[in-house]
């Protein structure tokens, strides 16, 4: 299957992570794609905020089964190049029969494209994990969520939230930081899953994260304290040397059952593989 990585940061951003022994958003993505495929992948990486050309030489667009967009650190009511290349490139991919997902600022760039908003969520920022993510009666039937707990947490980092939703749309799942942690919808002829959260990171490389962002994470009170920042960033680091904290970290299995975490792109997967 050729699938078609879309990465939604910055140059500077995907450097940052590598200079700190990261990977970069679109590198967690194809790893966590390749390992969950059951068909060989042949994944093709474009980055439209490196320049103003949308695409690498050779690469057409009518030539993947499937499309992934990947998260960013950028907002979409900021503005600039970086963000309206990217919105170009997702209304020209929705006029074309695609099936396509989003995670987070993928989401994002998605909702924009088809005509819907997005807003700095009045609530603030939502990091680390999205607690007690629920399905809605919507989502308990749609194919993304085939064998996934009606209620579940998954690791997230952002700031904003979508504000209206684009034409066709339907909301599969809520929590209290956002009524709209996953929707789908249909445009020309493209089809579109997409959530809020990000079913693609992993405890290790999330771990990570949190060391990049130490300070922000206490300064925005999403830990109490140092200690409680800690206790989960050594648990996520290594899940079964320190085993001895997962109660304290408060982590759910929904997080660190990768069967169940990631299950949302093993369903987009398969909805591809069954349409060739």
């Amino acid at each position: 299957m050729n699938i078609l990585i879309v990465d939604g940061n910055e140059k500077k951003a995907s450097q940052k992570y590598t200079e700190l022994g990261m990977q970069t958003q679109y590198e967690v993505y194809q790893e966590t794609l390749e390992s969950l495929s059951e068909k060989k992948l042949s994944i093709s990486i474009i980055h439209p905020t490196y320049s103003n050309e949308s695409l690498s030489l050779g690469i057409d667009l009518d030539n993947f089964h499937g499309i992934v967009w990947t998260g960013s650190v950028l907002n979409i009511y900021e503005g600039g190049p970086a963000i309206k290349n990217q919105i170009e490139l997702a209304k020209n991919l929705l006029r074309k029969k695609n099936k396509i997902f989003g995670s987070c600022w993928g989401l994002q760039v998605l909702v924009s494209a088809a005509g819907g908003t997005v807003r700095k969520n009045p609530k603030g920022l939502e990091a680390v994990i999205s607690k007690n993510i629920s399905l809605n009666n919507k989502g308990i039937k749609h194919p993304m969520y085939n064998s996934k707990p009606r209620q579940f947490n998954s690791f997230c980092w952002h700031y904003d939230e979508i504000e209206s939703l684009p034409e066709n749309s339907n909301i599969l799942s809520s929590n209290d930081k956002s009524s709209v942690q996953s929707l789908v919808f249909n445009q020309d002829e493209s089809e579109v899953w997409a959530v809020q959260y990000h079913p693609e990171f992993n405890p290790k490389w999330m771990s990570g994260l949190m060391l990049q962002r130490k300070q922000l994470l206490l300064d925005e009170k999403i830990f109490s304290s140092k200690e409680k920042f800690q206790k989960m960033q050594s648990y996520l680091s290594d899940i079964n040397k320190f085993k001895n904290l997962k109660d304290e970290s408060l982590i759910s299995n929904s997080i660190i059952n990768k069967k169940i975490h990631t299950i949302e792109l093993k369903n987009w997967l398969n909805h591809i593989k069954n349409d060739i």
